[in-house]
């Protein structure tokens, strides 16, 4: 009888750094100007400095889980370990929402690029077609994606260096500091969720665990290197495009870089055009590392019961989760046609706030629980890393609630219902990833 097929380890450095940088680089081209909206130049600027110190604890904390435990269930594997089914579930059910609706909200920023450079071509009708094309380039093969991966990050970053150096010269500090809190420190809150969207998914880069060669000592560098690179991207972006015009005219834009550009160059301007068609780079590229992440959780949680096992199968040549990936891009088509873009991102930050609080009460409990568990990376500063991941996505989850909450009782109904579901079948009660989630970090231990 034939071998089940299994994901293949061929990822290295340079493409964790890619998937890393990709999923969330779009994050830098949309989505975070709608923060200006709520909370100011200055009052935004305030909540994504938070937000970055949250990022900067979040990922040297779970990359010590992701080094320990690699396993393409990331958050899920590490709950399971950590706190048992119930803990694995709801993590499990967060992360799902972070990923497959991060998709649909860079999809609705591709068509919204396409519009501006095309005004016949329709947002939704352009977002629904690259959602069905890079599912077809993902089933492909890890391999073949990740090197398109590293092509098209690098492309985005590029494009990103040279707009910054286009506008710096048109920065004037008065645009900036123009009602620069216009709500106060309330607005400082209600734009925290919009300040995560510049790194939201970097924790995407644990569903490719089990595809990386030497994952201990290359999933640290992948999630560092990238955590640099976006942590400078998104400062940058985000003051010189403040100081170029009055900010009211970008907050509630899905292509704020094209329309700072055309202030400054003119709409007309080649160099606008130019970069507005090169700008769908940092979307692709993000909307590439989504998927790719998000069919990974949907495969982790099918091979352990906690979904349709048949969403677990693998295809025997391209060794890629095939229809993990389809459902994925199904979840990602009916959010395109049901939301728009401010929804759908608000709702996956509540996804990700959730599953950051719980992976890092995983890793206080596996410090505590397995402390001779093998720990290649470990966190720096133990404990008041972790701690203060902890109570920032706390504070973000709080602030979240109080400003969106027909969002959030959308989320937790969701989460209520899924619940239910796990405990009328009895899944509770099944042990049925447990051997295999507790021997994952000793198999690749001793394959070191």
């Amino acid at each position: 009888m034939p071998a089940t097929p299994t994901l293949q380890r061929t990822l290295k450095p340079i493409h964790l750094w890619s998937i890393a940088v990709g999923l969330v680089i779009s994050g830098e081209y949309f989505g975070w100007n709608y923060g200006w909206g709520v909370a100011g130049t200055v009052g935004f600027l305030i909540a994504t400095l938070v937000i970055t110190v949250m990022y900067v604890t979040f990922v040297f904390s779970y990359t010590e889980l992701t080094a320990a435990i690699p396993h393409a269930g990331g958050a899920f594997a590490y709950a399971y370990r950590a706190l048992g089914p119930w803990g694995a579930l709801i993590a499990g059910y967060a992360t799902l929402i972070d990923l497959l609706l991060a998709t649909p909200a860079i999809a609705f920023a591709l068509g919204s690029y396409l519009h501006f450079l095309y005004a016949d071509i329709p947002v939704v009708g352009s977002a629904l077609f690259f959602n069905a094309v890079f599912i077809v380039i993902n089933i492909r093969g890890v391999k073949a994606s990740a090197a398109f991966s590293v092509v098209i990050t690098m492309l985005a970053v590029a494009e990103l260096l040279v707009y910054m150096g286009v506008i710096a010269p048109h920065f004037k500090a008065a645009n900036f500091m123009t009602d620069p809190m216009p709500y106060g420190w309330s607005g400082v809150f209600a734009a925290l969720p919009y300040a995560i969207w510049f790194y939201l998914a970097i924790e995407g880069v644990a569903m490719v665990a089990e595809e990386v060669t030497d994952p201990v000592r290359n999933i640290p560098k992948g999630y560092i290197s990238g955590l640099l690179t976006l942590a400078l991207l998104a400062l940058g972006v985000m003051v010189l495009t403040g100081g170029v015009t009055n900010w009211h005219r970008l907050s509630q834009l899905d292509h704020p870089l094209p329309e700072a550009l055309s202030v400054v160059l003119g709409k007309g301007s080649s160099i606008t055009k130019l970069f507005a068609s090169i700008g769908l780079f940092g979307l692709v590229a993000s909307f590439h590392g989504t998927i790719l992440a998000s069919s990974r959780q949907v495969f982790a949680m099918a091979r352990s019961g906690y979904l349709p096992r048949a969403l677990s199968a693998v295809g025997q040549r391209t060794r890629t989760p095939h229809w993990a990936l389809m459902a994925s891009g199904c979840v990602s088509a009916v959010a395109l046609l049901t939301g728009t873009t401010s929804q759908v991102i608000v709702l996956s930050v509540f996804g990700a706030v959730t599953m950051y609080g719980l992976c890092m009460v995983s890793l206080l409990v596996l410090r505590k629980k397995e402390p001779r568990l093998q720990r290649p990376f470990r966190a720096p500063l133990y404990p008041y890393f972790p701690v203060v991941a902890l109570l920032l996505s706390a504070v973000c989850l709080v602030a979240m609630v109080k400003y969106d909450l027909m969002l959030s009782l959308i989320f937790f109904a969701g989460m209520l219902i899924v619940s239910l579901v796990f405990l009328i079948t009895g899944k509770y009660r099944s042990a049925v990833v447990e051997d295999e989630l507790s021997a994952d970090a000793e198999d690749q231990h001793r394959t070191q």
